[in-house]
């Protein structure tokens, strides 16, 4: 499933073509995705000017004039693809063929910029874990999105926060890491190279680095620092193209060239003067990667 930094990528992706043009036409292809779609959910998308593109945890929000709000969300195979009348000027890196199967493409969006562009915005997805939904009122307080904790970018996450989230947990700092309700988007491959940037085990006690001292201080902070570092990275990066993750232009992310423990079983870590080797456990039904003899 895509991760933060892909949601994130997808939504810069989008950006320059969605905001501030109008919806001429929206084409909803089968009446339901993982949930079906609202009632009347093309006629009150079409003529609708986008005022804003956001992302909240993984979910992308669309914000129009007047309201409501679209929420979206990728589910494992989604995407969005961009066509205009020249998109082979389109920027990519690791190109990669999407599917060309209408029966995919399950909703068409079609904008007029502010100058009278046309282009076409196509939402993709084999699997239909998908999904896209209205919030009426404030979009924090939908179903979907109430509950979210704290978004692991910028500088709001900081060791005195992290430590007063984990205070007292007595589950693996991983999975307390995973708990949405906690930090909004951080996911499986993140939270493992985020810990060992922090050169903390996955497997010790989540409150461990809220107790009180000096060094529990300085582990707190390590590791708000490693969370937002590497989020940070991977959206600079592209994100990571696992399986089926393509970004809007069609092109892969490629952080995971620079993963340093995830998916590297049997291979030598790469902290200088560390000489331990990454290994994989299975935590609550996920792979976790990390080197025991640099991670305590």
């Amino acid at each position: 499933m895509p991760e933060l930094p892909e949601v994130e990528t997808v939504r810069r992706g989008l950006q320059p073509v969605l905001e501030g043009a109008r919806i001429a036409r929206v084409e909803a292809r089968r009446p339901d995705l993982r949930f079906p779609f609202p009632e009347r959910f093309s006629e009150r998308l079409t003529g609708k000017t986008i005022t804003a593109l956001g992302r909240r945890a993984k979910y992308l929000t669309m914000h129009l004039d007047g309201g409501p709000v679209l929420i979206c969300h990728l589910g494992m195979s989604g995407s969005f693809r961009i066509e205009t009348a020249d998109s082979s000027d389109l920027p990519g890196v690791f190109y990669h063929e999407r599917s060309k199967s209408a029966a995919h493409d399950h909703v068409v969006f079609d904008v007029v910029s502010p100058e009278g562009g046309r282009s076409r915005v196509i939402f993709n997805d084999p699997r239909r874990f998908g999904f896209m939904l209205f919030a009426e009122g404030l979009v924090d307080t939908h179903p979907m999105l109430a509950g979210l904790g704290v978004e692991p970018t910028g500088n709001a996450l900081d060791g005195a926060l992290l430590a007063s989230l984990l205070k007292g947990r007595r589950s693996p700092l991983k999975a307390a890491l995973l708990d949405q309700r906690l930090i909004a988007g951080l996911g499986n491959i993140y939270v493992s190279e985020a810990l060992w940037r922090a050169g903390l085990s996955p497997l010790r006690e989540a409150g461990t680095i809220a107790k009180a001292g000096k060094k529990a201080g300085e582990q707190a902070e390590r590791l708000a620092a490693a969370i937002r570092s590497v989020i940070a990275d991977a959206i600079a990066a592209g994100g990571s193209s696992l399986r089926d993750y393509m970004q809007t232009d069609g092109s892969m992310g490629y952080f995971q060239h620079s993963f340093a423990v995830y998916d590297r079983e049997g291979e030598p870590c790469s902290k200088p003067g560390c000489g331990g080797h990454i290994e994989r456990i299975v935590q609550s039904g996920r792979s976790t990667f990390y080197c025991r003899t640099c991670q305590r």
